[in-house]
């Protein structure tokens, strides 16, 4: 079945950097655009970045210069480098594909303070 698992969150101060992680498996990944997610409690989950296999990625305005994601379609693998972070980064992050349809993975944390 399908399966998405989020990791490398954690705790940054602003400035710092993390590189989060999502393997993916039970679909054909290489078929998809694979988005980043962030939930922030009483909000909604809001895509920040998305990259397909054939096109380019996109971004949310406020993360723009800052996030850079990446797959790989032999691995099933997305990552989000995210760098000069700032507290309203701060977050659950999921990965899943751009539609958001497939079943949510837990998510990994990342919590920009100092």
């Amino acid at each position: 079945q399908v399966q998405l698992v989020e990791s490398g969150g954690g705790l940054a101060q602003p400035g710092e950097s993390l590189r989060l992680s999502c393997t993916a498996s039970g679909f054909r990944f290489n078929l998809y655009v694979m988005a980043w997610f962030r939930q922030v409690p009483g909000n909604e989950r809001e895509m920040v970045a998305t990259i397909g296999s054939n096109s380019g990625p996109t971004y949310i305005d406020s993360v723009k210069g800052r996030f850079t994601i990446s797959r790989d379609n032999g691995d099933s693998t997305v990552s989000l480098q995210m760098n000069n972070l700032k507290p309203e980064d701060s977050g659950v992050y999921y990965c899943n594909i751009g539609s958001g349809t497939h079943p949510w993975g837990q998510g990994t944390q990342v919590t920009v303070s100092s």
